[in-house]
């Protein structure tokens, strides 16, 4: 007579035991690499993860929840008795790290037996990374200061408290201004400028110039642009030129590549033709970057951008009312002056900013013309790119100031054709 075996069952019992043994791994070479006396290993953690199954498994199918919860204050009690003798043999390494862990590994291999055996095997990968990466997200901890901690806090109140009090409709007679979907919007600019932020602050303070110019170009290529053309000046960069100019143009770079991703997010119908202009820009601009940086006579670091966290509240509420603002704009010049009058108000905004141009021109392209988006949008980058080499010009070194006209008088000239092509 075949035996009649719960596969499933039995599936669920292994996946148990592996999330138990990947965690008993870890603690198992954390315990041998510092010669700390903790509760359990390898071995032990297989047993905790196979205690909180076999609770799951009988509550199901026994249908009574106090059988799971017999098993998870049955594993407590080791758990706390090995704490308690942890404390008073080794009371300078107190931590209690591998016990919480323990209490994990029983909780998830329950949860394999309970119908969640998928987010079970993601929740013990995501805790064994937890443990095993301790020097780094300590080290990561160590680079934040104050104000970086308070800057991730507003970035949560303005997504998870302040997004969903907003309305969702139009709160203008012309109906082109969405709070929420604008504060949206604001976020995902928030968010770009962030990751730069922090891909900086993880370099450390003395970077090379290519990756300062990368980070710092999602941070703000303006800032990168102002940064470099001062330090130009400096005795200590006077053979840096080749080398400084690479880095704005990667900046430059990031900023084209930026664009075709908010374009992206907002309206995927839109980023065909967004492609042609701004991937020819952005490898125009990383391409002189790269012919810039083999002229460079050496990889001399240099002092960085000053960068201060992106993300603030105020910073986004005037972000969001200038954007609503050219949203607003454009709406009436759609309106009541069609034809030309959108382009003339891509060239005003690209002056001070891209991304509330892209942003409202995507969203305008949903409705109107995506000839006349792409064209907008590429404007304001032309003339964003214009101010820049303005800055270089007035700014910069001689010596930073050629290779840097000759730069921008092709990435424009590129970009002037592609438009012409749109």
């Amino acid at each position: 007579m075949p035996l009649d075996v719960d596969l499933q069952a039995v599936w669920n019992f292994a996946t148990a035991l592996l999330i138990g043994a990947l965690l008993g791994i870890e603690r198992e070479r954390h315990k041998r690499e510092h010669d700390e006396q903790t509760i359990g290993g390898l071995r032990t953690f297989i047993l905790f993860a196979l205690i909180g199954a076999l609770g799951g498994w009988l509550t199901l199918a026994l249908d009574s929840p106090w059988i799971l919860a017999a098993a998870l204050l049955a594993s407590l009690a080791p758990v706390l008795a090995g704490y308690v003798i942890s404390a008073r043999t080794q009371p300078d390494a107190l931590g209690l790290t591998t016990e919480l862990a323990a209490v994990a590994a029983c909780l998830l291999g329950a949860m394999t037996t309970l119908g969640y055996r998928e987010l079970a095997v993601g929740l013990g990968v995501a805790v064994a990374a937890v443990l095993a990466y301790k020097q780094p997200l300590h080290g990561l901890v160590q680079r934040l200061d104050r104000e970086d901690v308070y800057a991730g806090l507003r970035l949560l109140i303005a997504t998870f408290i302040v997004l969903p009090l907003l309305p969702d409709e139009p709160v203008d007679p012309w109906g082109a201004l969405r709070p929420q979907s604008l504060w949206v919007l604001v976020l995902l600019i928030s968010s770009l400028s962030l990751v730069g932020y922090v891909a900086t602050r993880l370099l450390g303070a003395r970077r090379g110039i290519p990756l300062t110019g990368i980070t710092g170009g999602l941070v703000s290529s303006t800032a990168v642009t102002l940064a470099f053309s001062r330090q130009s000046r400096d005795p200590a960069y006077a053979g840096a030129a080749p080398a400084l100019a690479s880095g704005i143009l990667l900046a430059w770079a990031v900023m084209f590549v930026r664009v075709i991703v908010e374009v992206l997010v907002v309206n995927r119908a839109l980023l065909a033709p967004v492609l042609v202009p701004f991937a020819t820009m952005a490898t125009t601009a990383a391409g002189a970057a790269l012919v810039l940086r083999r002229r460079a006579t050496s990889q001399e670091p240099t002092a960085g951008v000053p960068l201060r966290n992106p993300f603030s509240l105020t910073a986004a509420a005037k972000f969001a009312a200038f954007f609503a603002l050219v949203l607003l704009v454009v709406k009436l010049v759609q309106t009541y002056a069609p034809g030309h009058g959108v382009y003339f108000v891509a060239a005003l905004a690209g002056t001070t900013d891209v991304d509330a141009i892209t942003l409202s021109m995507a969203q305008y392209a949903r409705s109107g013309s995506a000839d006349v988006a792409v064209q907008a949008i590429t404007i304001a980058a032309l003339t964003n790119t214009v101010v820049k080499t303005v800055m270089v010009g007035a700014l910069a070194d001689a010596g930073l100031r050629r290779p840097m006209l000759a730069a921008a008088a092709l990435i424009l000239a590129v970009g002037a054709l592609s438009l012409a092509l749109v």
